[in-house]
């Protein structure tokens, strides 16, 4: 099968090394010869890496390079199956290069969307079949994270979705199927992370390192100023404030004007040596303040505005409970799938925390969802795990 892949960036060039590495036929566009020539180096050096870990040998390398063709003629992908299109999250940039993709691809091939933030109607909409669009959402770096969302839009056909599906498990990864909504799964469902760590600073609770402290003691791998840091505070605030718009302006998804702040200085994270820590030669790192009752109540706090989250996608129907919790460990490698979690913890015990949250507060945020809150009244599960 030959796959197309626009845009050889981190994520194009990804995608298209996850393709080849599973024996399809890679054509890789971009319009910029440089960033082709980049990719190529690029994957090079990954690949000689793989040879001397023995995960691939010499020969699987020169296979997985051959099957790579780099191309600036977005006309070379008219032998394509699928297009999977990975450029600039502009929706009238998408609208004219959709356009352009099926004035050249067969009438069955796929037109896909690695979109992380936009709707998959809204591009499937410039199209004169749109019934062949669907957001294939990667997560970086493509060849290392598991998890794939899969996003039909209103217009999305069973054959595409269920064609693309077939695509993404035989490549060895987690697909899971979400409505599309804003953030899908994962950037929804991940909210609270941030913002509720953000909101229990800015009340005094706790200082950044303390906060940390309480969610890695619990399991999470980075606490969430580490992690924002890391992801970059002009990228992760851009995210925040796009869903709460997209949502109306649904309070659960509030963005800090701590955060806003640290964008405004590009206080960016590690790749500007300064965020909400100090990264640069000489600094030193501050110390939590690591008391047990006080990390178990920021810890609470935040894994209860999670969980609810998660119960919000299943009520909602974004996703089913299973492939929510796979997002999640597979997404953004959470110690546990949320929903799971949640029957450890016990629904009464996350519904108190919440109820509590919500009278003192009195802020919308902080309501149980419905489900929890009939799941506790029943007294039972309608969650089935494999």
């Amino acid at each position: 099968m030959v796959v197309g892949v626009l845009g050889a960036g981190t994520m194009g060039a990804g995608i298209a090394q996850v393709a080849a590495q599973h024996a399809c036929e890679v054509v890789l566009v971009d319009l910029n010869q440089d960033m082709l020539t980049k990719a190529e180096a690029n994957l090079d050096k990954v690949l000689v890496r793989l040879v001397e870990k023995n995960t691939i040998s010499a020969d699987e390398k020169i296979n997985i390079q051959g099957r790579i063709s780099y191309s600036t003629d977005s006309s070379d992908f008219k032998a394509c199956k699928i297009v999977i299109e990975a450029i600039v999250e502009k929706l009238e940039i998408k609208h004219s290069v959709f356009k352009q993709l099926e004035a050249v691809v067969s009438d069955d091939c796929i037109l896909a969307s690695n979109t992380s933030s936009l709707s998959i109607a809204s591009i499937g909409a410039a199209l004169a079949n749109p019934s062949r669009v669907v957001g294939i959402h990667f997560f970086n770096p493509a060849p290392l994270m598991p998890l794939v969302e899969i996003i039909p839009a209103v217009q999305t056909s069973q054959v595409t979705l269920d064609f693309s599906k077939k695509i993404i498990d035989s490549w060895g990864k987690f697909g899971v199927v979400c409505k599309d909504t804003p953030g899908f799964i994962v950037n929804r469902v991940a909210r609270p992370f941030y913002g509720e760590a953000l909101r229990i600073f800015e009340e005094g609770i706790a200082d950044y390192a303390t906060i940390d402290w309480a969610m890695t003691s619990i399991g999470f791998k980075m606490g969430p100023f580490t992690l924002m840091d890391y992801i970059g505070n002009d990228v992760n605030y851009t995210v925040t404030e796009s869903v709460f718009e997209a949502f109306y302006f649904d309070p659960r998804f509030k963005p800090s004007f701590t955060q806003k702040r640290h964008k405004e200085a590009g206080y960016y994270g590690r790749k500007t040596s300064r965020g909400f820590y100090d990264y640069s030669e000489n600094a030193v790192f501050p110390s939590a303040t690591k008391d047990e009752v006080l990390g178990k109540k920021i810890s609470d706090r935040i894994l209860a505005m999670l969980i609810n989250e998660a119960f919000d996608a299943v009520f909602m129907q974004v996703a089913s409970a299973e492939d929510v919790d796979v997002a999640m460990t597979k997404g953004v490698n959470y110690p546990k799938g949320l929903l799971k979690w949640a029957e450890e913890i016990g629904y009464s015990t996350l519904l108190n925390t919440l109820n509590q949250l919500f009278e003192e507060y009195g802020e919308d945020r902080y309501r149980p969802n419905p489900l929890l809150k009939k799941m506790v009244k029943e007294n039972n599960s309608i969650f089935t795990f494999k």
